[in-house]
């Protein structure tokens, strides 16, 4: 890819990765075909739905307009998720609490995904132990147990997203009453519990930081038809793909509401974006202002947010610091940028972000999915070409994001 000049016209955003792989595992819990329309076509589905498949459930993909996922589970469950599997993605501990609260028992191989840090269970472990479950590490796997969970109240000590998940799915069978306090609050959260809902569980509280799960009897869910929200991730990597490039583009199936406090830093940054019925349009300047950026759990700036937001201050006007607060570990990609000729200078949590007027086309490397997406900015933006390897880390999370990209004029190609 080379420089570009400015980005214009359309894009449709597709669904969520970190919404589509949760649902897929809570087809776990239900008999009979569950249907997900929206569906990304990214290189972990087809992961998960090679776990679930391990464990007894069979996926089908039909990538129409609709883009549609059948899973269908016969009730032959084997509650085991094989290392082979597990290590490839970390959305695998979504299995967790679907197979426990349906099953009595669970035997997991502790999860894998990107590198990007120390993320422990045992916010899930102290949950379902609330609620009744044991638990045994041996020879690398979790085995939890419980005839049958029970209704307890949980309260985090920090909103952890994987948690309020595992916690969620498993007290829709649990006897009595579960209150989850200092719940997650992420769209994605509040897409599975709707889709919940809709098979049958009782959950109220949906969207805020207290969810009241009240238990169903095991066997009550029913298979649905639910769309997967779309991708607010691959929503600002567009957004920041027209910022770098001073484009005017328009965003089809955004949803601007869920993203509001990272819509509102950029405008700072000097963006005009204008919420539409079907999305948003998305106009930016010459050059963005350097701002100053926490990252913080939702509604707050996510770190999925933050390679994006680094990129972007690279070439705007003036001096930003960006402060992770939630994962250790994720300035990796800084190196990269700087070998673009970023001028970036990282201390423990801060990241200090001097902006330059140009970037420098080099070879770099993706180290995750949403460094590599930010490389892939970055290199709108930089004189002669820049080469990503590394680019499989991106298809986990991107559906087609070069297509999108060459379509609204870009200068990039996959070899």
């Amino acid at each position: 890819m080379r420089r570009n000049g400015p980005l214009s016209g359309e894009v449709t955003v597709p669904g969520a990765k970190n919404s589509v792989l949760k649902l897929m595992a809570t087809s776990l819990m239900t008999d009979g075909v569950t249907t997900l329309t929206n569906v990304p076509d990214i290189a972990d589905v087809a992961i998960m739905g090679d776990l679930l498949a391990a464990i007894g459930v069979t996926w089908s993909w039909h990538p129409t307009e609709e883009r549609v996922l059948l899973l269908t589970n016969h009730g032959n469950i084997t509650p085991v998720a094989p290392y082979e599997l597990v290590e490839r993605i970390r959305a695998s501990i979504n299995v967790l609490g679907p197979l426990l609260t349906r099953c009595g028992t669970v035997k997991l191989s502790m999860p894998g995904g990107d590198d990007f840090g120390s993320r422990p269970i045992d916010m899930h472990q102290m949950g379902l132990e609330a609620m009744g479950a044991t638990f045994e590490l041996r020879h690398g796997y979790v085995e939890a147990h419980a005839d049958r969970l029970h209704g307890a109240n949980v309260t985090f000590d920090f909103p952890s997203v994987g948690a309020t998940e595992n916690i969620l799915t498993a007290a829709v069978f649990a006897k009595g009453t579960t209150v989850i306090d200092n719940a997650a609050r992420e769209p994605e959260i509040g897409d599975l519990a709707i889709f919940l809902n809709e098979m049958g569980a009782d959950i109220e509280g949906v969207g805020s930081s207290t969810l009241v799960v009240h238990g169903v009897e095991r066997g009550s869910l029913r298979p649905v038809v639910h769309e997967v929200v779309p991708d607010r991730i691959q929503a600002a990597t567009y957004v920041a793909a027209a910022a770098i490039t001073g484009g005017e583009i328009t965003l089809r199936n955004a949803r601007p509401e869920q993203m509001e406090m990272l819509l509102r830093r950029f405008a700072d940054m000097g963006l005009s974006i204008v919420p539409q019925t079907d999305g948003m349009a998305v106009f930016a300047p010459e050059r963005m202002r350097a701002i100053d950026v926490a990252t913080l759990p939702y509604p707050g700036i996510a770190t999925d947010y933050k390679p994006l937001i680094v990129t972007l201050l690279s070439v705007s006007d003036g001096v930003g610091i960006v402060t992770e607060n939630l994962y250790p570990g994720r300035f990796r990609y800084v190196e990269e940028l700087q070998r673009l000729g970023a001028n970036i200078s990282t201390d423990g949590h801060h990241a200090v972000v001097r902006g330059v007027r140009r970037l420098s086309g080099a070879p770099v490397k993706a180290p995750d999915i949403r460094a590599g997406a930010a490389l892939v900015v970055a290199g709108l933006a930089a004189d002669g070409e820049t080469t990503i390897t590394g680019v499989h880390h991106i298809d986990r999370g991107y559906d087609d994001l070069v297509g999108r990209l060459h379509r609204l004029g870009a200068d990039i190609e996959r070899r």
